[in-house]
């Protein structure tokens, strides 16, 4: 690990915004830490990847990228740039090379999330004819954040982010985790991706693992704190 301080590189998942991030970069900048809470476009795995691979190159020093859910497979896809230091996996699957979302969690039971979620069909400049996915509001706070007062929750679910449904079946053509150490925490009460899906892909990687067995999907929202801290044991390579 480099002895100059990495900058932190948030990337949120699909029905997200960097909004998720406030308490965790509030806590890192307690820390003494750099952070950048990137704005993943939700297009699609490879647009997303060369789009964080872009925001990297242009960052002076080592970088700690920071995933949340399907935002690990964008950091498993662009965490090989030479600055990357480390990848930290927050309530996240790290999928090896050719392996898609749906092909993980099929080995595992479904989440209950999947088959709620609503389904737009849109057609977007450069990217063409799509169908675009948001979780229900009404099904939000059970499904994705069942640990958070309601309140906080609606206001979450009003924020999301719409994410193309073709990231559920894109493949990573590289698997960063092979060859940057790798931290990862479990949201044991996850309702939207799996704990099983994220303890195996954590744990095939060799990462160091922390789980919160009462944590919800929106983990990042809910123990802040949690999260900072192995954020900040990646940037000092703990």
């Amino acid at each position: 690990m480099s002895s100059t301080r990495p900058t932190v590189v948030l990337v949120h998942d699909g029905c997200s915004d960097t909004t998720t991030w406030f308490g965790v970069v509030a806590e890192l900048h307690r820390r003494g830490l750099t952070v950048l809470a990137a704005a993943n476009p939700l297009r699609g795995l490879d647009h997303d990847a060369r789009y964080l691979s872009s925001l990297v190159a242009g960052i002076d020093g080592p970088v700690v990228l920071v995933g949340h859910s399907y935002g690990g497979a964008v950091i498993t896809e662009a965490g090989t740039a030479p600055n990357v230091v480390a990848l930290v996996y927050v309530a996240a699957y790290l999928p090896d090379v050719g392996e898609s979302h749906d092909a993980l969690t099929a080995r595992f039971a479904p989440a209950p999330a999947r088959a709620r979620l609503r389904r737009t069909a849109v057609d977007t400049p450069g990217t063409g004819p799509a169908t675009e996915l948001t979780v229900p509001r009404e099904a939000f706070r059970p499904l994705v954040a069942a640990d958070l007062d309601a309140e906080v929750a609606h206001v979450l679910a009003a924020l999301q982010r719409p994410v193309v449904e073709r990231v559920f079946t894109d493949t990573p053509t590289v698997a960063a985790w092979r060859g940057k150490p790798s931290w990862a925490l479990v949201a044991g009460a996850d309702r939207a991706l799996p704990p099983d899906v994220q303890r195996f892909t954590a744990e095939r990687a060799g990462a160091r693992v922390v789980e919160l067995a009462e944590a919800s999907h929106a983990v990042a929202v809910s123990q802040p704190t949690a999260v900072a801290e192995l954020i900040r044991d990646a940037a000092l390579g703990r």
